[in-house]
Protein backbone atom coordinates (compact mmCIF):
# COMPACT_ATOMS: atom_id res chain seq x y z
CA UNK A 1 0.00 0.00 0.00
CA UNK A 2 1.07 3.53 -0.79
CA UNK A 3 -0.42 6.82 0.34
CA UNK A 4 -1.46 8.89 -2.65
CA UNK A 5 -3.13 12.26 -2.90
CA UNK A 6 -6.02 12.74 -5.31
CA UNK A 7 -7.90 15.95 -6.10
CA UNK A 8 -11.47 14.86 -6.75
CA UNK A 9 -14.40 17.21 -7.25
CA UNK A 10 -12.33 20.08 -5.92
CA UNK A 11 -11.28 18.35 -2.69
CA UNK A 12 -7.93 16.79 -1.75
CA UNK A 13 -8.08 13.18 -0.55
CA UNK A 14 -5.28 11.01 0.83
CA UNK A 15 -5.84 7.34 0.11
CA UNK A 16 -3.83 4.26 1.04
CA UNK A 17 -3.99 1.90 -1.91
CA UNK A 18 -2.03 -0.22 -4.33
CA UNK A 19 -0.70 2.26 -6.92
CA UNK A 20 -1.68 -0.18 -9.70
CA UNK A 21 -5.33 -0.29 -8.61
CA UNK A 22 -7.65 1.10 -11.30
CA UNK A 23 -8.86 4.62 -10.59
CA UNK A 24 -12.50 3.55 -10.53
CA UNK A 25 -11.88 1.41 -7.43
CA UNK A 26 -10.24 4.34 -5.63
CA UNK A 27 -13.26 6.49 -6.45
CA UNK A 28 -15.86 3.90 -5.53
CA UNK A 29 -14.26 1.98 -2.64
CA UNK A 30 -12.07 4.61 -0.99
CA UNK A 31 -14.06 7.79 -1.62
CA UNK A 32 -17.61 6.45 -1.88
CA UNK A 33 -18.18 8.06 -5.30
CA UNK A 34 -20.24 5.44 -7.11
CA UNK A 35 -21.53 7.45 -10.08
CA UNK A 36 -18.91 6.05 -12.46
CA UNK A 37 -19.90 2.47 -13.23
CA UNK A 38 -17.75 -0.59 -13.83
CA UNK A 39 -19.18 -2.06 -17.01
CA UNK A 40 -16.54 -3.95 -18.95
CA UNK A 41 -13.14 -3.46 -17.26
CA UNK A 42 -11.71 -3.14 -20.78
CA UNK A 43 -12.20 0.57 -21.61
CA UNK A 44 -14.83 -0.38 -24.16
CA UNK A 45 -18.20 0.72 -22.75
CA UNK A 46 -17.63 4.22 -21.33
CA UNK A 47 -19.65 3.71 -18.15
CA UNK A 48 -16.54 4.46 -16.06
CA UNK A 49 -15.81 7.88 -17.61
CA UNK A 50 -14.62 10.74 -15.43
CA UNK A 51 -13.10 14.09 -16.32
CA UNK A 52 -9.35 14.45 -15.77
CA UNK A 53 -8.15 18.00 -16.24
CA UNK A 54 -11.35 18.61 -18.19
CA UNK A 55 -10.97 15.68 -20.59
CA UNK A 56 -12.96 12.44 -20.47
CA UNK A 57 -10.94 9.45 -19.28
CA UNK A 58 -12.07 5.86 -18.87
CA UNK A 59 -11.18 4.91 -15.30
CA UNK A 60 -11.64 1.13 -15.25
CA UNK A 61 -8.11 0.12 -16.29
CA UNK A 62 -5.71 3.01 -15.69
CA UNK A 63 -3.77 2.95 -12.43
CA UNK A 64 -4.73 5.37 -9.68
CA UNK A 65 -1.08 6.43 -9.42
CA UNK A 66 -1.37 8.06 -12.87
CA UNK A 67 -3.83 10.58 -11.47
CA UNK A 68 -1.85 12.29 -8.73
CA UNK A 69 -1.50 16.02 -9.48
CA UNK A 70 -4.58 16.05 -11.73
CA UNK A 71 -8.09 17.44 -11.31
CA UNK A 72 -10.59 14.58 -11.35
CA UNK A 73 -14.29 15.35 -11.71
CA UNK A 74 -16.88 12.62 -11.33
CA UNK A 75 -20.57 12.81 -12.17
CA UNK A 76 -21.14 13.75 -8.51
CA UNK A 77 -18.87 16.76 -8.97
CA UNK A 78 -20.94 18.25 -11.78
CA UNK A 79 -23.76 19.32 -9.47
CA UNK A 80 -24.01 22.90 -8.27
CA UNK A 81 -25.01 22.56 -4.64
CA UNK A 82 -28.28 20.65 -4.80
CA UNK A 83 -28.90 21.44 -8.46
CA UNK A 84 -27.84 19.22 -11.35
CA UNK A 85 -25.62 20.74 -14.02
CA UNK A 86 -27.35 22.05 -17.14
CA UNK A 87 -26.45 18.84 -19.00
CA UNK A 88 -27.70 16.63 -16.17
CA UNK A 89 -30.93 18.66 -16.07
CA UNK A 90 -31.39 18.29 -19.82
CA UNK A 91 -31.01 14.50 -19.50
CA UNK A 92 -33.61 14.51 -16.71
CA UNK A 93 -36.08 16.67 -18.63
CA UNK A 94 -35.75 14.62 -21.82
CA UNK A 95 -35.83 11.23 -20.07
CA UNK A 96 -32.50 10.49 -21.75
CA UNK A 97 -31.84 7.17 -20.04
CA UNK A 98 -33.06 3.64 -20.42
CA UNK A 99 -31.55 1.49 -17.69
CA UNK A 100 -29.28 4.39 -16.65
CA UNK A 101 -26.07 2.38 -16.36
CA UNK A 102 -24.27 4.27 -19.13
CA UNK A 103 -25.77 7.67 -18.35
CA UNK A 104 -23.04 9.04 -16.08
CA UNK A 105 -20.35 8.29 -18.68
CA UNK A 106 -22.37 9.90 -21.45
CA UNK A 107 -23.03 12.99 -19.31
CA UNK A 108 -19.29 13.23 -18.59
CA UNK A 109 -18.50 13.00 -22.33
CA UNK A 110 -21.17 15.57 -23.20
CA UNK A 111 -19.85 17.92 -20.51
CA UNK A 112 -16.32 17.73 -21.92
CA UNK A 113 -17.62 18.25 -25.45
CA UNK A 114 -19.67 21.33 -24.58
CA UNK A 115 -16.94 22.79 -22.38
CA UNK A 116 -14.62 22.72 -25.42
CA UNK A 117 -17.11 23.31 -28.25
CA UNK A 118 -20.20 25.43 -27.62
CA UNK A 119 -21.70 24.64 -31.06
CA UNK A 120 -20.88 21.00 -31.87
CA UNK A 121 -22.17 19.50 -35.08
CA UNK A 122 -23.39 15.94 -35.54
CA UNK A 123 -19.87 14.66 -36.32
CA UNK A 124 -18.47 16.31 -33.16
CA UNK A 125 -21.17 14.67 -31.05
CA UNK A 126 -20.61 11.27 -32.65
CA UNK A 127 -16.87 11.56 -32.00
CA UNK A 128 -17.42 12.55 -28.37
CA UNK A 129 -19.74 9.60 -27.74
CA UNK A 130 -17.92 6.94 -29.77
CA UNK A 131 -16.53 5.20 -26.68
CA UNK A 132 -19.93 4.84 -25.01
CA UNK A 133 -22.20 1.84 -25.36
CA UNK A 134 -25.88 2.06 -24.58
CA UNK A 135 -28.75 -0.27 -25.25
Amino acid sequence: MTTMQLRVNGEIHDIDADPAMPLIFALRNHLGLVGAKLGCSLEQCGACAVLVDGEPVLSCVRAVSEFENTDITTIEGLVDGDRPSAIQQAFIEEGAAQCGYCTSGIVIAATALLDNNKQPDRADIAEALKDHLCR
